[in-house]
């Protein structure tokens, strides 16, 4: 089990998912032991009882649920960020590799 566990949310799942990718190549580039993920906004629920998450990072189009989650896992300790719009739109794996580890800190 990775040390840190990272899940990306956006409408469906399918935008942070090729952002995934290059995130997982900055993880392997730079020896970070995470676990990232990508689900869509109608599944974050179901990810976030069933697994042991460290922080929530949101895709810009779903920024409006920033509240929901913030309200929802401030209790629990999770941290929750809108993804930086720059980084999402250039698919700047290692920038938004960062803001994740920054969240967990």
């Amino acid at each position: 089990m990775a040390e840190k566990t990272i899940m990306l949310c956006c409408a469906a799942g399918m935008s942070t998912s090729l952002l995934l990718s290059k995130m997982q190549k900055a993880v392997e580039a730079q020896g970070v032991d995470a676990e990232i993920f990508a689900t869509g906004a109608s599944d974050a629920d179901n990810q976030l009882e069933n697994k042991k998450i460290d922080c929530v990072l949101l895709g810009p189009q779903v920024r409006f649920m920033e509240g929901q989650f913030k309200e929802k896992l401030a209790p629990k300790g999770i941290g929750v960020e809108v993804i930086d719009m720059k980084a999402y739109g250039m698919m700047d794996g290692e920038t938004v590799l960062k803001q994740a580890l920054a969240l967990i800190g």
